[in-house]
């Protein structure tokens, strides 16, 4: 099946207008008295643990653009996540399922109208892809926050240059530290909730000759603090410079990730407010997996609870509960990256940045499936599928995934008068291998071994290759004394997919083999805006932008549907934003008024088929708009009366996103009858009004911090018609450090750390699995964690 897709053209007055004023800031000499660009002057508003103002607050950027500096992410827990550390910017309302956002099916990210999946990311000039667990390049496999320079986030316009097609305006920039000039390194250790231990050591190299580089090696272990099981976690980093005579460089770097950890369950609003619980007495934020398996049969004991009793003639462990025991629900990632860029610059007044990266990927998944399950898919592949065999009880579910993302990114920057004038490129291939199957385990017992020569069904055995290629052109105008820059610039991307294989259980029932092709292209995407420098001190900004998205979870929808089905459209967007920002001697702050528009949302619900004669299927269409509104603010004040002992820092941003559209010809199941859902005019799920974070930090000497920060998200509704909502909360957290610029022999910087998530215990549903009319799952946040950090240079 082949499609072809071209989505929604930019006004043609906005478009001649944008170009127009591109061809003529080439030719205006008149408007320009200065041709170098003049930095604000610098201000008094630091501390240790606040970042630097004018990066704090984004200074001479034409969009809403905020940033986390090295100080403040040091401050973080050691082993956060980067993800996780999105949760201090204003407008982000990060959820995770742990104090670290380590466990990766428990984070979630909203900003806006948009979520995590509509989000781009980059390390270093290199775009990561789809966010995905399974299958995908999700930041927080990637980095160690003792590595990383500063975060830098736009919340909603992006710049044009940076390559994404997962981006619906938002983009994530993380930029890694260089190679030290001196030999040595750091090391810390730490101690925390739950049995939790990590390490940390980076040497540096120093510079010899022309050539520096470090390595660094991190490693994780810890107990769920919900249920049965562990995580562990080992990652590798290093960087190669070489310093090219013409002031250039070359870097190498590259990444190594092993990530093994076990699950835990979403639940209901219904099982996290039981009284009772369930029959094995779960309930509340503690519900979690078995520790141990039930004896089959009717009588129970005090040591092994519930019994369970066989549902089927034969198979002792046939019952579906014993798909509870959580040595069924474990998760297996390996990943690799490597990256070659090349800065250098080519005349006095152009220069070249290219980067060329490899990944490799693999892992994969293990989840149960009850007997009843597995029996009836067994016999409906019953001379289909050659050599699988009757189930023995609860089956072992293997999920596996593997894959190559390659490309190569390619930027060109001409200084010309007081234009500069950039143009580059992105291509990328990401092929992707899923494959899915059932098998017994030894006496059907649900701790014993997996028999993979006895497989009772097959689920699925697919690749799908995503062929990705973009093009930017963009003029900065600097004019006016250098008062005024301005922004024009416009990209063009294409996007080929293509998925082959058996997708789903009925392509083996029926015989199938499909291969399904798409393309989404827009060959003129553009980005307009604009800062202007009210005082030396003050800036005015607005920008305009139009983006358009690879379809969220591809792969999902083509191996959901039918091959009648036809390919949903992209998810494509508008963004306004109009803001002002202040850098002044005791306080700097910005402020941003916003309005995003993104049509063809994607959700997951049964529909008919084609010509399928009144036959449903589930899988992801589109939903009509969501128009988003509202206003961010993020700020950083010293006051003078505390000599510099005291300084404060708080976001605040309100959000009202709605859904645009009803949903027509709506299946509630493959029974009910079409039916309209009324949904036009209701909350987006998971998108809270209010987003409150404010914190304190007091140096009442040397050598001592302390700093405390609380966070405040309103209630949240969980489903797209607003009939069930979870109810806001406010978290404190906290943390101390001693002896910042303390050394003893050969080390230096010697420092304790202690961080404290969540300080009060409060007891609260963070991740939400959004649905569409019926009640959502959640999953628990963490109670008090507490840990211990001794970190030093040398």
């Amino acid at each position: 099946m082949g499609i072809v897709m071209t989505f929604r053209k930019a006004a043609p007055r906005l478009r001649a207008l944008l170009l127009a004023a591109t061809v003529l800031g080439g030719a205006t000499p008149v408007l320009a008295q200065e041709t170098d660009k003049t930095e604000l002057d610098s201000v008094v508003v630091t501390g240790k643990r606040l970042s630097e103002a004018s990066v704090a607050i984004g200074t001479d950027h034409a969009t809403a653009t905020v940033s986390i500096t090295r100080e403040a992410l040091l401050s973080a827990p050691a082993g956060v996540t980067g993800l996780k550390m999105l949760e201090s910017l204003p407008g982000f309302n990060v959820q995770a399922n742990d104090a670290l956002g380590m466990y990766e099916f428990g984070n979630s990210v909203s900003v806006r109208a948009f979520n995590f999946q509509q989000i781009g990311f980059l390390l270093d000039n290199i775009p990561m892809g789809r966010s995905d667990q399974f299958g995908g390049s999700p930041i927080y496999r990637y980095v160690d926050n003792e590595n990383l320079l500063r975060v830098t986030a736009s919340a909603g316009a992006g710049d044009v240059a940076l390559p994404s097609y997962a981006s619906l305006g938002p983009i994530v920039d993380y930029f890694t530290q260089a190679p030290s000039a001196e030999a040595g390194g750091s090391v810390s250790g730490t101690l925390g909730s739950n049995a939790l231990r990590r390490g940390f050591l980076r040497l540096e190299s120093g510079k010899i000759g022309p050539v520096s580089g470090y390595v660094s090696g991190s490693w994780i272990k810890g107990d769920l603090w919900r249920g049965p099981g562990d995580i562990d976690r080992k990652h590798i980093e290093g960087k190669l410079r070489y310093e090219l005579p013409n002031g250039g460089d070359i870097s190498f770097q590259t990444v190594h990730n092993d990530y093994f950890d076990y699950d835990s369950p979403s639940i209901t609003l219904a099982q996290y407010n039981s009284v009772t619980g369930d029959i094995f007495g779960r309930k509340g934020r503690n519900f979690a997996y078995l520790g141990y398996i039930p004896n089959p049969g009717a009588a129970g004991t005090a040591e092994t609870g519930t019994n369970l009793p066989a549902t089927a003639t034969g198979p002792t462990y046939s019952n579906a509960n014993y798909a509870q025991y959580y040595k069924f629900a474990v998760n297996k990632r390996k990943d690799h990256l490597y990256g070659l860029t090349l800065n250098t610059p080519i005349s006095d007044n152009v220069d070249l940045t290219t980067t060329a990266y490899y990944e490799d990927k693999g892992g994969y998944g293990v989840s149960p499936e009850a007997y009843g399950t597995s029996d009836a898919s067994h016999r409906a592949q019953i001379g289909r599928v050659a050599g699988i065999v009757a189930p023995r009880g609860i089956q072992y579910g293997l999920s596996g995934v593997d894959g190559i993302r390659q490309g190569l990114t390619a930027k060109v920057s001409w200084h010309l008068g007081f234009n500069k004038i950039e143009a580059g490129l992105w291509v990328e291939n990401d092929d992707y291998h899923r494959t899915q199957n059932r098998y017994n385990v030894e006496n059907g017992h649900p701790d014993g071994a997996p028999l993979f020569n006895e497989r009772v069904h097959a689920q699925r055995d697919y690749k799908s290759l995503r062929e990705t290629k973009q093009f930017f052109v963009k003029d900065t105008l600097t004019l006016l004394d250098s008062k005024l820059k301005l922004e024009l610039g416009f990209k063009a991307t294409d996007i080929d997919y293509k998925i082959a294989g058996y997708r789903n259980p009925a392509d083996y029932i029926n015989g199938r083999h499909p291969i399904l092709k798409a393309n989404w292209k827009d060959s003129f995407l553009p980005q307009v805006g604009g800062v202007y420098n009210v005082t030396g001190r003050d800036q005015v900004f607005a920008s305009y932008s139009e983006n358009m998205a690879l379809p969220r979870g591809a792969d999902d929808i083509f191996s959901a549907a039918s091959p009648t089905v036809a390919a949903p459209e992209p998810e494509t967007s508008t963004n306004w934003e109009i803001g002002y920002r202040a850098n002044h001697r005791t306080f700097n702050a910005s402020i941003v008024a916003y309005q995003t528009e993104f049509k063809n949302r994607l959700q997951s619900f049964a529909s008919l088929v084609p010509g399928g004669g009144g036959v449903t299927e589930t899988f992801f269409q589109n939903v009509g708009a969501v128009k988003a509104k509202g206003v961010e603010f993020s700020g950083q004040w010293k006051p003078e009366i505390f000599a510099g002992r005291a300084y404060f820092n708080a976001n605040v941003s309100y959000n009202d996103a709605k859904f645009q559209d009803d949903v027509l010809n709506y299946r509630a199941s493959t029974t009910a009858t079409p039916a309209t859902l009324p949904i036009a005019g209701k909350k987006v799920p998971d998108f809270p009004d209010w987003v409150v974070q404010g914190g304190v930090t007091l140096e009442p000497f040397d050598g001592l911090l302390v700093n405390v920060s609380a966070r405040h998200l309103e209630s949240r509704f969980t489903n797209f018609i607003n009939s069930e909502s979870v109810g806001g909360y406010t978290i404190v957290n906290a943390y101390i450090d001693i002896g910042d610029g303390f050394a003893a022999g050969p080390f230096s910087q010697v420092k304790a750390r202690v961080n404290v998530d969540n300080l009060f215990d409060k007891d609260y549903l963070g991740t939400i699995s959004t649905t569409v009319n019926t009640p959502a799952s959640f999953r628990p946040a963490s109670p008090r964690t507490i840990q211990f950090t001794i970190s030093a240079d040398f």
